[in-house]
């Protein structure tokens, strides 16, 4: 195992430890279409805070050690940037992206698994925004196969809101983690077709978790934490628009409710 990786499995150690502090229950399924070895590109929907540790302690678990590409202001002097270059993550600076592109090709070319959450950000309806292409461009470019990633339940631990609420430390929170089939995006593949290929993907992927009977809500409960959509009281898409900032390059959604 090499110093990265010994840091990787520290820093996924105590991370584990708060999920036990919270009883958060983590549910994964399909791990075994998370390749054992060699490049591949994880995209996964985002809802909370959290999500890139319960994707972390699934791929850890199959032996993976995710390279995520993560907003740069996390690289703060202090332990936490230390932190986050031990184990190979990527730092994503908006107004010049194409250097963590450039890093993370690196990455897959060197045979790693890198990590995107190709919306840039949390959605406040708790539907697949908007999207960017570079997940998509990754996989094109270095021939690694392409892995979409639903994750549901986070968002009620610690997510975004108007106004933001506090992490809620209520114990017991069920979390699912589902890895789709992976699939290749040729070579002269147009990036908004596979884009929106993609974001069709998360989307039946995250509607059948949220969906299951296991995270509806409770008669009558106010679930600010459910899509207004499927009946919870999240903001609608329209109304989450005014929030969810995102680059001009983003690819609209054609897939999920409407807009409107």
């Amino acid at each position: 195992m090499t110093p990265v990786d010994r840091t990787y499995r520290a820093v996924n150690a105590l991370g584990r430890v708060a999920l036990r502090a919270l009883d958060a229950r983590v549910h994964v399924s399909g791990a075994e279409n998370l390749p054992s070895s060699g490049p591949v590109v994880l995209a996964a929907n985002h809802v909370s805070y959290l999500d890139f540790i319960m994707i972390e302690k699934a791929a850890v678990e199959r032996g993976r050690y995710v390279r995520f590409l993560t907003r740069h202001d996390v690289w703060r002097p202090g332990p936490l940037a230390w932190a986050m270059d031990r184990m190979g993550h990527v730092p994503v600076d908006r107004s010049v992206p194409a250097a963590a592109y450039l890093h993370a090709r690196r990455h897959l070319r060197a045979g790693e698994a890198v990590g995107l959450f190709p919306e840039a950000g949390i959605s406040y309806s708790y539907t697949v925004r908007a999207m960017m292409p570079g997940a998509v461009a990754l996989a094109r470019e270095t021939g690694a196969p392409l892995l979409p990633v639903a994750i549901w339940g986070s968002q009620r631990i610690y997510s975004v809101g108007v106004p933001e609420p506090p992490p809620d430390l209520t114990r017991g929170r069920r979390v699912d983690v589902v890895f789709g089939d992976p699939y290749p995006v040729a070579p002269g593949a147009d990036l908004i077709t596979e884009t929106q290929r993609l974001g069709h993907t998360l989307t039946t992927m995250l509607e059948r978790l949220q969906t299951g009977p296991v995270h509806q809500p409770r008669p009558g409960e106010v679930a600010t934490w459910h899509p207004a959509h499927l009946g919870g009281h999240a903001p609608t898409r329209a109304v989450a628009a005014e929030y969810d900032l995102l680059p001009s390059s983003a690819v609209a959604p054609t897939w999920g409710p409407p807009t409107a």
